[in-house]
């Protein structure tokens, strides 16, 4: 009894995936991690631009309750000051409060942070501008305007 002939392969078969298919996924791969970096580095300075923003109001809030805490030199206007961006000394209470939150509002907004704080008997006006070119999609300097009554 004769044994069955095995099958000769033919030469022009493929078998398995071709090198120049591994490259052409490998670069579409590729393509896709970048742009997950991108997308990750626009959402940390987003974040860090909500930060700063989240921050701006707390630091309004802080020299507001520190106002009504001296309420009567609120309304004398002895917290009120022009725009600026370095403490402007004094040896009041309100002078020291006032110059220890524009330090706090520098040290969590950046060297550019400036403030402005205008009274008028019970309704107050505080101002904050800081530099935010980390931030995307808006101006550098941004500014929170709080408006409250003592």
């Amino acid at each position: 009894m004769a044994m069955p002939q095995q099958p000769t392969p033919h030469p022009s078969r493929q078998a398995g995936a071709s090198l120049i298919e591994v490259l052409i996924a490998a670069l579409i791969l590729a393509i896709g991690m970048l742009g997950l970096g991108a997308m990750q580095a626009a959402a940390l300075r987003n974040s860090q631009s909500a930060l700063e923003r989240s921050q701006a109001v707390m630091e309004s809030y802080a020299i507001l309750d520190m106002m009504r805490a001296n309420s009567i030199a609120a309304r004398a206007g002895q917290y009120n000051m022009p725009r600026t961006c370095s403490p402007l000394g004094g040896t009041g209470r309100a002078d020291v409060e006032r110059d220890a939150w524009i330090a706090n509002l520098q040290a969590s907004l950046g060297e550019a942070a400036c403030a402005r704080i205008a009274c008028l008997n019970d309704r107050c006006e505080i101002e904050i501008e800081w530099d935010d070119s980390r931030g995307t999609g808006g101006e550098a300097v941004q500014v929170i305007q709080t408006v409250s009554r003592l």
